[in-house]
Order: C-alpha cells, then structure tokens, then sequence
C-alpha cells in the first residue's frame, strides 16, 4: 500500500489534539489548585508537620499530577521548611507533565489500560519516593546547600526584554485562542473516556483538534524561543498569570506528545513494520527499561511525555519501563532546584537515575 505522507500527518495531528483536549482541562484545574496552596503557603508548612514525616508528605505531593507540587516543594527546600529526604521523595515520586497523557487517554488509546498504568506507576513512585526518603533523612545524605545563583540579575535583566508583537501574541491572541479550543473540547473530551462522541459536531470537532494541535506548536515554539518573561517556575500572582501558566503548559505538552507520537508511529508503520518492531521490543525489553529511564532522566517534563507517548502508542510496551522513566523523571520542579543548588540538583537527578533503573528491573523481575 502506497505511504500517504499528509494523511498519516493529519492523524497525528487529530490523535494530538484529542489526548490535548483533556490534558487541558487536567493541566489548568491543577493550576488552578496550585495557585490556591501557593496563596497558603505558611499554611502548608504547618500542614506538613515535623521533619518525621516529610518523606511521607513529600511523595504524596509529588505524586499530586503535573510538575506543580515538585516546584512549591522545591521552594519549601529553598526556605528550610521540608528536609532533603521530602525534597526527594517528592521529585521521585512525582511524574511531571506525563501524567496528563496517560489521563488525558481518549479514544485514540485504551482508556482503561492507560488509567490502570497511571495507577500502579503512582504507586509505585509513591511508595518508592517514600523509602528513598526517609533513607535520606535517616543516614543525612544531604548535599551543600551554597547557593550558586551568581548570575541571577542579569538574567532577570534578560527576562523582560521582550519583543511587544511576541508578548501579544502570547499573553492575548494565543492565549485565548488555545483556551477558547481547549472550552470547545472539553465536553467531547470527557465524553471520549467513555467511548462517546458529539455527533451533531463531530466534523467540526475534527478540525478543531488539528487546529488546537498546530496552534499549540506555534504557541510553544514562540514562548520557548522568543517569550523571555516566562519561567515555569516563578510564582503566579494572580489567576490570569496562572491560567497563562498552565496554557503554556498545555502547549509544551500537546507538542511533545505530537512530536512523539508523529515519530514513533512513523518508525513502527513505516521504516521498521509493526511486526518486526513487536518483535524487537518482547527480546530485547531489558535494553528498552534502561533507555526509558535514560529518556525520563532528562531535565523537565519532555523525556516522560515521550515515554508515556510510547507507551500509549507502542504494543507491548513494557509497564517496567514506565515505571524507570516515571521514577528517573524530575519535571520541572528540578529547574528551581538547579538554580538554587547544583549540588542538590545533581544529587536528585543521579540518584533518582539509580533507584529508577533498580526499582524498574525488579518490576520486570516480577513481571509487571
């Protein structure tokens, strides 16, 4: 059969756009709740408790969906109001943006099998981020903390020089027009994890999710590229700030699952064939635990989103895997950490390396 290039990209596109239409709603209501346990943030310091039992409340944090715990417990690092082994605990736990892919399943993957993964890789990074924590906290494996932000004002200083048409694009135009897309399939969206459709619209849903897939590319293209203002991690001041937040967020995610699917189904369909690409994975699954930590242990939330993509794309995919890439990843919680410590940074990275390619083996040992 004849390889038709602009069909296969426009199911990519559609398949994008669906999985984004519930991440959206995912991303924007955690947003929404983050901002509010920001707004209480000496309120969470006492709910956490004493330093006993941060490791417990670090993980349960950082296995909240999305990279917005990893960061508020980041900056509860900064002011000493968690320990290092909460810090951890937190940043092993959590599964970044990757999360809202194997929530945000619709249709176009089995919503079922993706919400069952989602579960048990929570479990086991909770439990996981749990026991690494309290053993940091035990036998003291605390780095440095000197601070190392020696270029801090000119950074700033970068920061807001901004090009006005770029700014109006990002804070106005695109904005709303991803969260207007984002509002229209929302319904369909929720339908989709019971299988349903919308009939009365389903042509135009359909080019409403090809047209929120490529306008979340531009968007995060533009903000990555040309938008300087933006830092993942700076704190929201009021909701708008915070909804920009999460449509950025929204964008970065919506483009790497794209990219991700676009290229995994291309090497399976097209170069390798869906048979021998089967086979490979089933002989050499050991091979494929190792590079799915590796690809999570990259910083922020890209290299989970690509495995999450894979794993909802790819037969077979093993859930051992998954279980390395989501302990490996950090999310963007790590950036705000690097910022403030190296040492601290390199110690959670490293280490969330090694627990992830042990705990992952042991999974497949146990055939999960």
């Amino acid at each position: 059969m004849e390889f038709n290039f602009w069909l296969f990209f426009l199911d990519n596109l559609e398949a994008s756009g669906a999985i984004g239409g519930y991440v959206s709603l995912s991303i924007i209501g955690f947003a929404l709740i983050s901002f509010v346990v920001k707004r209480s943030n000496d309120k969470l310091h006492r709910l956490i408790g004493p330093e006993w039992i941060h490791p417990f409340v670090g993980s349960l944090l950082g296995a909240i969906p999305g990279c917005g715990a990893t960061i508020i417990v980041a900056s509860l690092y900064k002011n000493r109001k968690i320990s290092f082994g909460g810090l951890f605990a937190s940043f092993i736990s959590t599964l970044g943006e990757g999360s809202f892919v194997l929530l945000g399943a619709s249709n176009e993957a089995d919503v079922a099998g993706n919400l069952k993964a989602y579960m048990i890789i929570t479990i086991f990074g909770f439990i996981t981020g749990v026991i690494c924590g309290y053993l940091s906290d035990i036998f003291s494996f605390i780095p440095s903390s000197k601070n190392n932000q020696v270029f801090n004002k000119d950074d700033q200083i970068y920061k807001t020089k901004n090009s006005s048409l770029v700014r109006i694009f990002i804070e106005s135009i695109g904005f709303y027009i991803i969260l207007a897309m984002a509002i229209f399939l929302a319904p369909v969206s929720i339908m989709a994890l019971w299988g349903g459709e919308i009939d009365a619209i389903l042509g135009l849903t359909y080019w409403v999710t090809l047209a929120f897939t490529v306008n979340c590319v531009i968007f995060y293209c533009v903000s990555r590229f040309f938008y300087k203002h933006h830092d993942c991690y700076s704190d929201s001041v009021d909701i708008k700030s915070t909804i920009l937040h999460a449509v950025l967020d929204v964008s970065m995610v919506v483009t790497y699952v794209f990219i991700g699917l676009f290229f995994t189904n291309y090497i399976i369909d097209i170069i390798v064939g869906a048979e021998k690409f089967d086979l490979w994975m089933t002989s050499s699954v050991y091979l494929v635990v190792l590079i799915a930590a590796l690809i999570g242990f990259t910083p922020g939330c890209g290299g989970m989103i690509a495995v999450a993509v894979a794993f909802i794309t790819i037969p077979n995919f093993p859930m051992s895997a998954l279980i390395a890439a989501a302990i490996a990843t950090s999310g963007d919680g790590i950036f705000p950490l690097i910022a403030e410590n190296r040492k601290d940074g390199f110690f959670v990275s490293i280490f969330g390396l090694l627990v992830a390619l042990i705990v992952g083996y042991v999974a497949l040992f146990l055939g999960i």
